[in-house]
């Protein structure tokens, strides 16, 4: 099998809209400038075959963040599970700035990110070397014309699927009807994924720690309910 059947290519810019927002405060700058290049995952270099070498400390299990925003949810559980390494991905730069100030703040040592598209990070990752990946409120491109730029589809669940270990968890968490059905479709069509629901409550009720988002309060706020959807790699 050719690099290019084993790692299917998407252009970068499908899944995210600007990079950059409001000019960054001096501090921030400064986080960027220096505490970035110590904590970015070199993809020009080949992965290492435990990727719990990429931390100072030690590591039990490993956590993809896919798109964290303001870094909330990456932040705290990574303050609650100081045994878990996290990798962090997100390419608009006010977020990633934002996320690197509680970083350096809280003194986190089991924190790597990178500032690009994850499917590049999917590709470099080990085959079956994470235990969780997490894609909360991401861009849902609600028109319909560009459901296609939804991160959610065959070819990146099939990036997912191989990367998770065997028993590993997808979570998805959303406030758009649309998209939660979308991922519940492809979840289903990939058929490598099994959806850990029962009840409604089991979809309704926010994961255990849960610190809530910005993006879910302003979703509440505009009067839209969430769901988080939990699936097991098979």
């Amino acid at each position: 099998m050719s690099d290019e059947q084993q790692h299917p290519t998407r252009a970068t810019e499908a899944f995210y809209g600007r990079r950059k927002g409001k000019p960054l405060r001096e501090r921030q700058a400064e986080g960027m400038a220096t505490l970035l290049p110590a904590l970015k995952l070199d993809l020009a270099s080949p992965a290492p075959d435990d990727l719990r070498t990429l931390y100072p400390v030690a590591i039990e299990r490993m956590r993809l963040e896919i798109g964290f925003g303001g870094g909330e949810h990456l932040v705290h559980r990574a303050r609650e599970n100081e045994t878990t390494g996290f990798i962090g991905v997100e390419p608009f730069v006010n977020s990633m700035a934002k996320l690197l100030s509680q970083v350096e703040i809280h003194d986190l040592k089991n924190v790597r990110v990178y500032d690009d598209d994850a499917t590049q990070v999917l590709d470099w990752l080990p085959t079956g070397s994470i235990d969780q990946i997490d894609l909360l409120y991401a861009d849902p491109w609600p028109k319909r014309k560009h459901w296609k730029r939804r991160f959610v589809s065959q070819v990146n669940l099939e990036r997912f699927h191989r990367v998770l270990k065997p028993g590993g968890m997808f979570c998805f968490a959303s406030d758009i009807d649309t998209y939660i059905n979308h991922t519940l479709m492809h979840c289903r069509d990939h058929g490598g994924f099994a959806w850990q629901a029962e009840q409604s409550s089991d979809w309704l009720t926010p994961y255990a720690g849960w610190p809530g988002t910005r993006y879910e309060n302003k979703a509440r706020r505009e009067g839209r309910s969430s769901a988080y959807l939990t699936f097991i790699r098979a």
